[in-house]
């Protein structure tokens, strides 16, 4: 097998420009440019409202971050000690609550996303 023969990588192929029309589509997580491993998810903070219920305006500076977030990546889970992967509970597109404080934060493409285990995370809201 020659070196023109052997399989392109995965994340390669997703982002190439050059790829034949048959090549695989990136997904979600390649358009991020970020995978998350083991049991992280990377969490996308939902805006909080600007007004009370009185109709007073918070201005951003006195404003809280958010505790609530859009989850947009999992990862494929943590090993247990007999070698087996452990599914999360967690899937893309879920609402969660989290600590004001949990999570790594990373900017990408002007975005700023949070980078936290699963553990870190309180609930699931639902619809």
């Amino acid at each position: 097998m020659s070196a023109n023969d052997a399989p392109t990588p995965r994340f390669i192929r997703a982002c190439s420009p050059w790829l034949p029309h048959n090549a695989t589509q990136p997904s979600q997580e390649m358009q991020l440019k970020l995978r998350p491993l083991a049991d992280r998810v990377i969490v996308k903070r939902i805006d909080s409202e600007t007004k009370t219920a009185s109709g007073i305006v918070i201005p951003d500076a006195a404003a809280e971050k958010p505790d609530q977030g859009e989850v947009l990546a999992v990862g494929p889970g943590k090993l247990d000690d007999n070698g087996k992967r452990i599914e999360l509970s967690i899937r893309v597109g879920d609402r969660v609550l989290f600590g004001k404080y949990s999570g790594q934060t990373v900017k990408v493409d002007g975005d700023e996303l949070l980078v936290m285990k699963e553990d870190d995370l309180f609930a699931v809201v639902e619809k």
